[in-house]
């Protein structure tokens, strides 16, 4: 996109409706729009869920209003992510092309937007109750202000940076219900346990890019890989259980519990297989990882989804 433009040209041209596309484009990768899309997903299901222990229909005008205000916040919580880190993108091939990191955009660009939907968002939530709009809040500022610098300074970000990561079905629940409970907390520990082996594939498979641009995560800390395959385990392991918490605390039922397990039995397979990346070719390693992605991916939503239909006793088309 240019960045001077020498006339004013109100014809509906080719070159414009580049421009526009090009803008429209830039503005779906400041918002990282498909981690935002997942974000409401997981924040619904938390909704639903929650509009069922209150007795309410789980499609009423609230759920818009949530999942609004819950995608707005992860959009401007997104965008300052990108402000404060367009010089680490620029050295990564992976973020490179980010419109902060290249060039595209202005700082204050991204800063007022960024700042604007965080603050914007927070207040509409806040409308529902106060509770949800704090929450909400607090999150993007753990996301922001505490996970984002330290990914450059400990390893102890990633574990940091699971406590927003596994906010949003609660914040759906509590836009219902106005308070934490067990049940919240239990899906926030799915989420929180589900991001471990997720973010492991992910660090091993951009480990060299993580660690020209100074981020500090255990493939590029400890590039054996032993630890990476250690954390992985451990928390593909306390998956199981953790999933199965809906049961416990008689949310779903033992339809959900099977499924609960031959999913939480997979995905472990799949981090077992991962392990093999301590003793693999690089090429092989890559493949094991882009597997444990994949299956971490496929894995999340089929589990929210199995919850979903047994707490009401039939799919919801």
């Amino acid at each position: 996109m240019p960045a001077l433009r020498t006339q004013i040209d109100t014809s509906l041209t080719a070159d414009n409706a580049e421009v526009r596309h090009s803008l429209v484009a830039d503005y779906i990768e400041l918002f990282k729009l498909r981690v935002t899309t997942m974000i409401v997903i997981t924040g619904g299901a938390g909704f639903y869920l929650a509009s069922l222990k209150s007795e309410i229909s789980p499609f009423n005008t609230g759920l818009l209003h949530a999942l609004s205000g819950i995608a707005i916040v992860s959009c401007g919580a997104s965008a300052l992510n990108q402000v404060m880190e367009r010089r680490t993108d620029a050295l990564m091939q992976r973020t490179a092309n980010r419109p902060l990191a290249a060039g595209r955009m202005s700082f204050a660009h991204g800063l007022i937007l960024g700042f604007a939907a965080i603050v914007l968002g927070s207040l509409w939530l806040a409308q529902m109750n106060f509770l949800t709009g704090l929450l909400t809040l607090l999150t993007a500022i753990g996301y922001v202000a505490i996970y984002t610098p330290l990914k450059r300074i400990t390893t102890l970000a990633t574990f940091l940076g699971a406590f927003p990561g596994a906010m949003p079905p609660l914040l759906g629940w509590t836009a219902v219900r106005g308070q934490i409970e067990w049940p919240a907390v239990a899906l926030f520990s799915i989420l929180f346990v589900w991001q471990f082996p997720h973010f492991m594939a992910i660090g091993w498979l951009y480990r060299e890019q993580y660690g020209r641009a100074g981020i500090k995560v255990l493939p590029v800390t400890e590039p054996g890989g032993l630890s990476t395959v250690v954390e992985a385990l451990t928390y593909a392991v306390l998956m199981i259980p953790v999933s199965l918490a809906p049961v416990y605390l008689h949310m779903d039922g033992k339809l959900y519990g099977v499924a609960a397990v031959l999913l939480g039995a997979g995905y472990l397979w799949f981090t077992i297989r991962f392990a093999r990346i301590t003793k693999a070719t690089e090429a092989d390693s890559r493949v094991l990882a882009r597997n444990l992605l994949k299956a971490s991916v496929i894995y999340l939503p089929l589990l929210l989804a199995a919850m979903m239909a047994d707490a009401t006793g039939k799919l919801i088309f």
